[in-house]
């Protein structure tokens, strides 16, 4: 960049897994649309965990015909 410092692009892409132990605040997904925020998620663009668990996915149809996959998690119990 002419005349500033470059700052490194941060990487867009699924972080984490299906079946994966996520801890609270830790960082699912950073820039991708496709998915969306489901049970104990929370975020826009970037999606996070809001407690400890496991990571699974679900896919519903919404009601103009087109798929949404949404990234859960099933807390564990301490």
């Amino acid at each position: 960049m002419a005349g500033g410092k470059s700052t490194p692009k941060k990487d867009k892409m699924l972080k984490v897994s299906s079946g994966q132990q996520v801890k609270t605040g830790q960082i699912l997904v950073r820039g991708i649309p496709l998915y969306k925020a489901g049970l104990n998620v929370n975020g826009q663009g970037i999606l996070f965990a809001l407690c400890a668990g496991k990571v699974y996915f679900t896919r519903k149809k919404t009601s103009h015909g087109k798929f949404r996959t949404f990234i859960n998690i099933n807390p564990t119990k301490s």
